[in-house]
């Protein structure tokens, strides 16, 4: 594999440039920098002053903008920065500073004046839920709470897709950020519905907090007319209000720049590549574990 240019090797004329970024959020406080505890947009910053991109003094690289700010927690497959960088900077440059759970794997050229928030003209976010079907299926499920019917999911994504006000699925209370067209889907997968948002975007906790009434409604917890006195215009109150799904299993899976084309850089991509499939198998071995121990409490065993 050919070594990553430095700084010291070519040219550090700059240029706006995008880049496609994928990381594991387990060990993040969420994307955005928050004090004394780390964070991916900490990890980025520090890989840049490690390549001298970014001077030690300054607060952020010039031109510097994120897609979006995941929450503690949540991964992505497709976060996208934008920043002035020497031409130099790869994304396989990128990751010899990067830690191993951050992976630069695209970049493209950008016009003068690009933003990676303002300019993204469409976001996805996709949420991997525990709900196995509640006519049984060929599994069987931990707690039977979690057994959804699947054409209640269907008719709640169909009901809570459109153009709405979410203001009552968020903490947020601009209707500039609340007021919505979205689409969401459910698609089965053994035991897990795979749940798909998108929209140009989205106000604070909304794909999880949407995520949470489709399966209330799923498992029969709450009728699909709940969907209607979300979008009323009175404020939902406490008992009746909808909490988020957990945020690991959400993942920022695509954001759209029409005027932008990314190029794969192939070696960084099989380097990701093969960083999330280690951790793929020390989960599944972990949860195999758990597993074990699950099945083993309460029972005294002859040795």
């Amino acid at each position: 594999m050919p070594t990553p240019r430095t700084p010291s090797s070519t040219s550090n004329e700059r240029a706006l440039r995008a880049f496609r970024i994928a990381y594991d959020g387990t060990d993040y406080y969420g994307y955005q920098r928050q004090p004394s505890v780390p964070t991916v947009e900490d990890a980025i910053f520090e890989a840049l002053r490690s390549l001298e991109v970014l001077a030690p003094d300054a607060e952020k690289p010039t031109g510097y903008a994120a897609a979006g700010r995941t929450d503690r927690g949540v991964s992505a497959l497709a976060q996208t920065i934008g920043l002035e960088t020497p031409d130099w900077l790869t994304p396989r440059a990128f990751n010899a500073a990067l830690p191993a759970d951050v992976r630069a794997w695209a970049s493209a050229d950008a016009p003068e004046g690009f933003h990676a928030t303002h300019h993204a003209t469409r976001r996805e976010y996709t949420y991997q839920l525990y709900a196995p079907p509640a006519d049984g299926g060929t599994s069987r499920s931990l707690e039977s709470s979690d057994c959804v019917d699947d054409e209640l999911v269907q008719a709640a994504c169909r009901a809570l897709s459109g153009s709405h006000d979410y203001h009552n699925l968020t903490p947020d209370d601009d209707p500039d950020r609340t007021e919505r067209t979205l689409s969401i889907e459910a698609i089965r997968d053994g035991d897990y519905l795979v749940v798909t948002v998108a929209a140009d975007g989205f106000a604070h906790q909304l794909v999880r907090r949407l995520v949470s009434l489709v399966q209330e409604i799923g498992t029969g917890a709450s009728p699909l007319e709940k969907v209607d006195r979300v979008f009323s215009p009175e404020p939902l109150p406490g008992p009746e209000g909808v909490a988020p799904a957990p945020p690991e299993p959400l993942v920022l899976t695509g954001v759209a720049y029409p005027n932008l084309a990314f190029t794969v850089d192939e070696p960084a991509a099989e380097s990701a590549q093969a960083v999330f499939g280690e951790r793929t198998l020390e989960r599944r071995t972990g949860a195999r574990v758990a597993g074990q121990l699950a099945a083993g409490v309460g029972t005294d065993r002859d040795l």
